[in-house]
């Protein structure tokens, strides 16, 4: 939402939570952590009373409302800010946030977990040309240094907003023609139609702050931080696609379900026939054994 429509709301009449009352000695709270009081008060207003946009109460208010300081009501909206239910304006304010976005690790497109979450996805590619495999490439895709590869890097947004980058990168040996026509909107859809449907895939994810051109694609002004994702996709027991993601971690979280482990979490490499022994007649009897 743009800052000339939010909406900019009154809070001088609104009443603080029961039980709560407008002196509170700041010192009878004892050791407790005062600020929490007014973090769920935020967040309850968050919940039910305000929209994506709209200016939280200031902290003047909100420390003659609850009878602490400043500095204490400070820690409570920093709590939110850090946890992407806040957003801070230099000069502005603090407004509510967007929602966050959950993602669950599976092997389903950006497009798909966008539109099962009623968000409209949109895609700005930056590059799509062949290239070759850089080491590190190659040893993810199981393929030699300086092969030929399809390289994506593409900006992945939810309902106008950026929400990760993408880097992407195919055997061309696998899909020669994978570009001809454009850069696919779907990869895992372009690869199927090729006979190379993503059957099991490896995640490796890490925190990390955005680089200078990585904030800028992604919009981020104060908070930098990211989530890392490093993707294998395979094919079988074919490495068929690697791919690198940086998602914003203000509008980002990844949701993973578990369960017991069993004694195969994927799929094992298909083993070589057995070869028999040279020149030993497969019906004959092995001495010392059974027959």
């Amino acid at each position: 939402m743009c800052q000339g429509s939010r909406r900019e709301l009154r809070w001088a009449h609104l009443p603080a939570d029961k039980g709560v009352g407008s002196h509170v000695d700041e010192s009878e709270q004892g050791a407790a952590h005062k600020y929490l009081t007014v973090r769920d008060h935020l967040a309850t207003l968050v919940a039910h009373e305000l929209r994506v946009g709209d200016a939280i109460p200031s902290e003047r208010h909100l420390s003659q409302q609850f009878g602490l300081s400043r500095m204490t009501v400070r820690q409570a909206v920093d709590t939110l800010v850090t946890d992407g239910v806040l957003v801070r304006e230099q000069g502005r304010g603090t407004f509510v946030a967007p929602q966050r976005i959950d993602f669950e690790m599976r092997l389903t497109t950006f497009g798909e977990e966008m539109q099962r979450r009623g968000l409209e996805p949109a895609t700005a590619v930056l590059t799509a040309q062949i290239v070759a495999a850089t080491p590190d490439v190659a040893t993810a895709l199981e393929i030699e240094p300086r092969d030929k590869v399809h390289f994506l890097y593409r900006v992945r947004s939810a309902d106008g907003t950026p929400i990760c980058i993408e880097q992407v990168w195919v055997p061309v040996a696998l899909a020669p023609t994978l570009f001809d026509a454009g850069p696919p909107p779907s990869m895992y859809e372009a690869l199927r139609d090729r006979g190379l449907a993503p059957e099991w895939g490896e995640d490796t994810l890490s925190a990390d702050e955005a680089t200078d051109t990585e904030a800028s694609l992604l919009g981020l002004v104060d908070a930098r931080a990211v989530l890392r994702a490093e993707r294998r996709t395979y094919s079988v027991d074919a490495a068929i696609m690697f791919s690198r993601a940086c998602y914003r971690a203000d509008r980002y979280s990844v949701w993973v379900p578990l369960r017991a482990p069993r004694p195969v979490l994927v799929p094992r490499r298909r083993a070589a026939p057995a070869l028999e022994p040279a020149n030993v007649p497969t019906s004959a009897p092995i001495s010392g054994g059974r027959r």
